[in-house]
């Protein structure tokens, strides 16, 4: 049975007419697919859309210039603004939601390791889907390995949390993102994660409060089961930061 909040399109040229961003959408909908501002939505991409989606959100980005009465006619520094922001949302801040998790390459683990390893810090940026400002921060990885675990390298612990923290999302669910990333990758009997932020949305609106940072973390498996090992796993963050 159609869905019924889908428009029905009879052939492939009748849905190549519509803009992009509607074309991905349809996709989407029809494969009762998600598409939360923090959700990668890269298999529901073809060739060229992108550039094509880009082009979208210049028009729509210039149409916010001009209700908020900037003359980009004129004033030299806003000519190219709603090219750059669009290039900007889709190639960076948010380049998370448009393209496929990065490859990894995984190594078995051929010592048995089973010390805890701990990774970090890791500089992540992400937005708040709020307000869209940025959160600066930085994540501290914790992995209890077992033999049957998938080791990876250093730097693709950092291209992961990237590729998950460039989309617009709350920290709290991040940092939960991230975990279920790491965890179907690398397979642990133990995954901790610390994350610690600046949300500009507190020290560049509102209350404008510039000290507020959020510290959250997500434990899983033998970290949340053995009091000791989550107390190893922290001890040696606070020791790292000098506390």
């Amino acid at each position: 049975m159609p869905n019924p909040t889908l428009p029905i399109f009879r052939t492939e040229d009748d849905l190549a007419r519509l803009p992009a961003s509607e074309r991905i959408r349809y996709r989407l909908v029809g494969a009762d697919g998600r598409y939360h501002a923090n959700d990668n939505i890269a298999a529901y991409i073809r060739d060229g859309e992108l550039d094509e989606l880009k082009a979208e959100v210049q028009a729509q980005m210039q149409g916010v210039l001009e209700a908020l009465v900037i003359d980009t006619a004129s004033d030299h520094n806003t000519g190219d603004t709603a090219e750059r922001v669009a290039r900007m949302f889709i190639d960076e801040v948010f380049r998370g939601r448009y393209v496929r998790p990065p490859t990894v390459t995984e190594f078995p683990n051929a010592s048995r390791l089973n010390e805890l390893m701990i990774v970090g810090p890791v500089k992540v940026r992400s937005a708040c889907s709020h307000h869209l400002c940025p959160i600066l921060g930085k994540v501290w990885i914790g992995i209890m390995p077992n033999e049957h675990s998938n080791l990876i390298g250093l730097s693709k612990y950092a291209r992961i949390c990237d590729w998950v923290m460039s989309r617009p999302q709350i920290q709290e669910e991040a940092v939960i993102m991230l975990a279920d990333e790491l965890q179907e990758r690398v397979k642990p009997d133990g995954l901790a994660i610390v994350m610690e932020a600046d949300h500009f949305c507190m020290h560049w609106r509102g209350v404008k409060d510039d000290e507020s940072m959020m510290i959250n973390s997500v434990m899983r498996g033998a970290f949340l089961k053995d009091t000791n090992l989550r107390r190893e796993f922290l001890s040696l963050l606070s020791k790292r930061n000098g506390n």
